[in-house]
């Protein structure tokens, strides 16, 4: 069975963060591990409080799963601070980790700043270097990318920007207002769209994690990129498709799926 690891934060609400990893991971066909960088406390709603994890034990928990059941790729989400970030560049190059997905998670959805001052620049030169690609959200990609980004001719400006300078492959994704469910995936060989319609589902809470997390998860299979970027996008599709809510009628997405169960088995 291929293996994947989680570097990010625990979301107590169970949408996003690790808990979302671990079950995207999960019913998509590969075992899920696990490093956590902080604990948050959080609902669908906002983000109320973090406490993240020292430095020295998150390099414990990398090196912890790479000696033991090394991963097959990597997904990277919240990181809030440079020494936590450094860490993970460290240790990842120490272990020449492969197939590392970063979710650049710089903004709650509901708004809240989830990066320390200084963590953004450390997070563009430590850890986009170390990436096969980067999936930034609108707002991500004009804080990586100095770019406006109001059209899908600006995506594309924006996902060439991001890759030529860090050198990785970038999925910008366009949720964000910009058009439908349309994102753009820029590679050193082209770019492609990969289009999708949008679900009118409110329960959105942990899509960004999901969607990397599912990209992460068909690397470690052996799917090329865009394979793995459009089973990715069909798999948050059906979730959000499922439409069951939960709590105040804004329940995590990912439940959705891992109660539906019907796209899972096209995952394996």
């Amino acid at each position: 069975m291929k293996t994947a690891l989680s570097i990010a934060g625990s979301d107590s609400s169970g949408g996003a963060g690790i808990q979302a990893d671990l079950k995207t991971m999960t019913l998509n066909g590969v075992f899920a591990m696990s490093a956590v960088t902080a604990l948050t406390a959080q609902n669908t709603t906002g983000v109320f409080g973090i406490l993240e994890a020292s430095p020295a034990f998150l390099a414990q928990q990398i090196d912890a799963v790479f000696e033991d059941i090394r991963p097959d790729a990597v997904k990277i989400g919240m990181v809030s601070s440079q020494g936590l970030i450094e860490v993970i560049a460290q240790r990842l190059t120490a272990h020449g980790a492969v197939n590392v997905v970063v979710d650049p998670v710089m903004v709650a959805t509901s708004g809240a700043r989830l990066l320390e001052p200084g963590a953004a620049e450390a997070l563009r030169e430590r850890l986009l270097p170390l990436a096969a690609v980067v999936t930034p959200n609108i707002p991500e990609a004009e804080i990586l990318s100095g770019l406006p980004v109001r059209t899908p001719q600006e995506m594309e400006a924006a996902g060439r920007a991001i890759g030529e300078k860090w050198g990785c492959a970038v999925l910008c994704k366009g949720g964000h207002s910009v058009n439908d469910a349309n994102d753009f995936l820029w590679t050193p060989n082209g770019g492609r769209w990969f289009t999708g319609a949008r679900v009118q589902n409110p329960n959105t809470h942990g899509t960004g994690c999901t969607l990397s997390s599912a990209i992460a998860a068909n690397l470690a299979k052996g799917f090329s990129l865009e394979q793995s970027v459009e089973r990715a996008k069909a798999y948050v599709s059906g979730a959000l498709a499922a439409m069951l809510d939960l709590g105040r009628g804004r329940g995590p997405m990912d439940h959705a799926f891992a109660l539906t169960g019907e796209f899972a088995k096209e995952a394996q």
